[in-house]
């Protein structure tokens, strides 16, 4: 009898010590839960890209919990709830944790099977599981009931069942009802009809096998059955089973609610430290509505101009008050089989043409001159290596002198050039650096007097960014893309008074007459400071401006640099720049471009730019205070050769020309030209080869042309004596 009673007591021993051990091993392999549930500042492996009312640019499902499509309790319906209640744990707002009831009978109804054919988990077990994933053992299964009843003293039903409802695994990597009722309906939680919700209930139980997207899956039987257990307990209606019974149901691929597929890259390359800031999600300044009505503008002006050989365009509206990107547009959707479509025309790099020459004459006007100082409009050459280049304008006529206004409203390219001679290629290089251009970053001498016709390569964001500087009081701050983005403090690159100088001239469609006539185009119903561009051959159409609010750029072109069917920034890009601003302006207080209060208004005569008297056709002039023309001498831009440093201009020395085999000798001819003028000459003496040539009093001489290598002097008789030029040697090849 004692030896029994040792044995008891042996057992029991070890019972209890197996006991203390198993509670041991359960205690340390619980794990702690978090603080929250919700997981709305837990860090993203993907942001989500919003725009600036909190709508989805992206759709992400690569981190491992929903944090973009998160719905408290209160947003899901009440019917989806309840489905996923008798679908998965009928009990639970009754049960601790465990259902204990439902458990037995699965054991019963497996061992009967003898197989697994039920888990009887609670929506509490399924939610530890996604909080403590683990491999599918007994063990694994023993922990989360213990956990389980910890999770239910730790958070309330509610927090539970709205943490379940997010986080529930289905097909694809969706999490929550909310990523799945948009995947496979395209539609919001609050509009999903009963079918819809009874089906997000139903495919959670199997979720790789019951994808709806791979193959046929009948649902019927299980929705069938849910519905009649939901009806049984008076949550929903007879005919309302009836209309489940009958409906099919119908699929729906999700889609955005707009593209800005290339915004969305430069947010992604631009602040790809930014996320682990700001959480899940990334608020950016692109206005979705407006996104959507720019890119239809811009897809139909493409398609209008098919036939013209255009394939490619971009826009970019951009809020200069607070420096903010609304709109980030190309032309068309991504698509494998369109070349090109996956560039972003936007960032690409492009000939800017004419719209850089702005900022030549404003640089010119923060050194001395005025919109009334007089510039020559004239044939221009230049030597370029052992060749010679000929500036001309696009029309390919000339106007004499004229006014360094009508100069820039007309995008004259010979005025142009002789600008930044005056201002210097370096210092209008560094200008245009000062202004964000950071593409232009060769040496001022690889592209000489070119570059203010358009000779580098801009994009239109460095563009757009350097016009919203000039209509904002000529400070440089860099374009933001995102919402709450910090932005250093603005930079001074041209005065008040200068920039609004020049803002009023590309508003004046009297300005624009000689080269655009009417203008009608370029001549909006609300001020617009307006300047176009196109680069040599067609191969860019610009159209650039800015109201008292809005700066908005638009290229068109052929990314694989194909040229366009003479298709200008006038005729293609203006008209998609007038519809986006009437856009924009749809719903806004519209006003005047601002004049600074301190410039100087006063009335002068057209041709000479002097104050006005009766005997002129006069206008309105503004000026920087103290750079007022005098009562009888006009500014006129001083040639930048004296009389003491005078040359041949033509032909630069080494210069080869070649006959044109086409052209009768006799008929081909060649202009000899000084460097200046000299209005007082009694005579200029042509000299080629050591002979006289010819004779008259012009600062330039028509010679026939002859092959061989030559040699030219020019000597000028003045009342104060005679100057020569040095001799230049060139070369005609026949």
């Amino acid at each position: 009898m004692e030896n029994m009673n040792a044995g008891k007591k042996y057992l029991l021993s070890v019972a209890l010590l197996l006991l203390a051990l198993l509670a041991w091993k359960t205690w340390r392999d619980m794990r702690p839960f978090p603080p929250y549930l919700d997981f709305a500042q837990a860090q993203a492996y993907k942001v989500q890209i919003l725009d600036r009312q909190q709508l989805p640019l992206t759709v992400t499902y690569q981190n491992y919990w929903n944090l973009h499509d998160y719905r408290g309790l209160h947003e899901i319906p009440a019917i989806l709830q309840q489905a996923f209640i008798f679908a998965e744990d009928k009990r639970f707002f009754s049960h601790l944790g465990v259902d204990w009831q439902a458990r037995w009978h699965a054991l019963l109804q497996n061992l009967l099977a003898r197989r697994i054919v039920r888990g009887a988990s609670t929506i509490t077990e399924q939610s530890v599981r996604m909080l403590h994933p683990r491999p599918r053992t007994f063990w694994s299964r023993w922990l989360e009931t213990f956990e389980a009843i910890q999770l239910e003293r730790r958070f309330s039903k509610g927090e539970i069942l709205e943490f379940y409802l997010n986080q529930i695994h289905y097909a694809r990597q969706l999490r929550g009802v909310a990523q799945a009722a948009r995947h496979y309906f395209d539609r919001e939680l609050d509009t999903l009809n009963l079918q819809e919700m009874l089906t997000l209930a139903v495919l959670v139980r199997s979720p790789s096998r019951l994808d709806l997207r791979s193959g046929d899956k009948d649902l019927s039987q299980p929705l069938e059955i849910l519905a009649q257990r939901m009806q049984m307990a008076g949550f929903l209606q007879a005919q309302e089973v009836q209309v489940l019974h009958d409906a099919r149901l119908e699929l729906h691929s999700p889609e955005l609610p707009v593209q800005a597929t290339h915004f969305v890259q430069h947010i992604y390359q631009d602040h790809a430290q930014q996320p682990q800031a700001t959480g899940s999600k990334l608020v950016t300044t692109l206005d979705a509505v407006l996104q959507g009505r720019a890119q239809a503008i811009l897809d139909q002006r493409l398609e209008s101009l098919r036939d013209k050989g255009v394939r490619n365009g971009a826009a970019l509206i951009v809020d200069y008050q607070t420096r903010e990107i609304l709109a980030w547009v190309n032309a068309g959707q991504l698509d494998a089989a369109v070349p090109g479509s996956h560039i972003d025309a936007v960032t690409t790099l492009r000939q800017p043409g004419s719209t850089l020459k702005p900022f030549i004459y404003a640089l010119a006007l923060e050194n001395g001159w005025t919109a009334a100082t007089l510039i020559e409009d004239s044939p221009l050459s230049e030597s370029v290596g052992v060749g010679l280049h000929s500036y001309r304008n696009y029309s390919r006529s000339y106007h004499g002198w004229l006014r360094l206004r009508d100069a820039l409203g007309n995008s004259l390219n010979v005025p142009a050039v002789r600008t930044v001679q005056f201002v210097g290629v370096g210092r209008f290089l560094q200008t245009l650096h000062n202004l964000g251009m950071y593409s232009l970053d060769a040496h001022p001498d690889f592209y000489g007097d070119g570059l203010a016709l358009g000779n580098g390569e801009i994009s239109l964001l460095e563009l757009v960014q350097a016009y919203a500087s000039l209509a904002a009081d000529g400070q440089f701050q860099p374009l933001r893309s995102l919402l709450h983005e910090d932005n250093p403090p603005p930079q001074r690159v041209f005065s008040s008074a200068v920039s609004a100088i020049i803002a009023n001239i590309l508003s004046d469609s009297d300005a624009r007459r000689l080269e655009f006539g009417s203008g009608a185009l370029l001549r909006f119903p609300v001020q617009t400071a307006v300047k176009t561009g196109t680069s040599n051959d067609y191969h860019d159409a610009w159209a650039v401006g800015f109201n008292h609010h809005y700066c908005i750029g638009v290229w068109l072109g052929n990314l694989d640099n194909e040229p366009m069917a003479q298709v200008s920034g006038s005729s293609g890009s203006a008209l998609v720049l007038r519809s986006l601003f009437a856009e924009v302006s749809r719903f806004d207080d519209t006003r005047a471009l601002p004049l600074p209060s301190n410039l100087v208004r006063l009335e002068i005569c057209r041709d000479t730019g002097l104050p006005a008297d009766k005997n002129c056709a006069s206008r309105t002039e503004w000026f920087v205070p103290g750079t007022e023309p005098s009562a009888t001498q006009p500014h006129v831009v001083p040639n930048p050769a004296t009389p003491d440093e005078l040359r041949l201009r033509q032909p630069s020395p080494g210069l080869q020309m070649a006959m044109d085999p086409r052209i009768p000798d006799e008929y081909e001819a060649f202009t000899l030209a000084l460097n200046t003028q000299f209005p007082d000459a009694e005579e200029v003496e042509w000299w080629v080869d050591g002979e006289i040539a010819g004779v008259n009093q012009s600062s330039t001489f028509v010679w026939n042309l002859e092959p061989g290598t030559h040699q030219v002097q020019a000597r000028v008789y003045l009342p104060e004596g005679i100057q020569e030029t040095p001799a230049v040697e060139f070369v005609v090849k026949k």
